[in-house]
């Protein structure tokens, strides 16, 4: 059989990109409110994040803390527990995401582009969220759990997924996606790596680091804040 015709596609970080704030961390503290990870937990993080609220400390050492700790502390969690907390903080935000992002979703979608969302949050609570909003296929950390569904601790798949692009060209690869007209948004220099393949790159609240970069490689940049949208179009075409 000849495989199906390519599709155009768009890839789309969700943490802070489409979701105004990080997945793993609202999944964190509503284990802890459920009881299933200690009230303790909180403490763990809360020298990093009061740090960041007062812009003494990065956002990435907040978010590497809450990782560590969510990765102690899931270990022999069974998986329909954290499912079932993870719905409920889905139910909770699915409508917490930013407009301009939400509504180019839309836009791609009626489109017919095939929708990649990528995140390092878990893969179980990162599968709901962009499910509601139409995406067709999600890559997040992929934690293990044993023969009995409980948590080991360990995260499968780590190299693929810090590696944006070799995750793109095998999606593409797997998909039968094309890059001519592809889109794809991120907010971090993490997405450099996929951002440079695509035919539009754009940068979304972009941290210096990738904000330097877009500056230097013409690429566009968008900023939302409040109920104000600011863009400045790309400096290149899009191929």
């Amino acid at each position: 059989m000849p495989p199906k015709n390519p599709r155009k596609f768009a890839i789309f970080d969700i943490d802070g990109t489409v979701f105004r704030s990080s997945l793993l961390i609202e999944v964190t503290n509503a284990l802890i409110d459920a009881g299933i990870f200690p009230e303790s937990v909180r403490k763990s993080y809360a020298r990093e994040y009061v740090r960041w609220l007062d812009r003494k400390g990065v956002y990435d050492d907040y978010i590497d803390r809450v990782v560590d700790v969510f990765r102690r502390h899931i270990q022999g969690i069974h998986y329909r527990d954290f499912l079932r907390v993870a719905k409920r903080v889905v139910a909770g935000h699915k409508d917490r995401t930013y407009v301009y992002t939400r509504e180019l979703v839309r836009e791609l979608k009626k489109k017919k582009y095939f929708l990649l969302a990528i995140s390092k949050s878990p893969k179980g609570i990162v599968e709901n969220f962009a499910k509601e909003l139409g995406f067709d296929k999600v890559y997040g950390s992929l934690y293990e759990t044993d023969k009995k569904g409980r948590y080991t601790g360990g995260v499968l798949h780590l190299d693929l997924l810090s590696d944006k692009a070799k995750l793109l060209e095998r999606a593409m690869q797997k998909e039968n996606l094309i890059l001519r007209g592809s889109v794809g948004v991120g907010d971090t220099e993490s997405d450099i790596a996929f951002l440079e393949l695509v035919s539009r790159p754009i940068c979304f609240n972009p941290n210096r680091k990738l904000y330097d970069h877009a500056r230097n490689a013409g690429w566009e940049v968008v900023v939302e804040r409040k109920d104000v949208i600011y863009e400045r179009v790309a400096a290149k075409k899009w191929r």
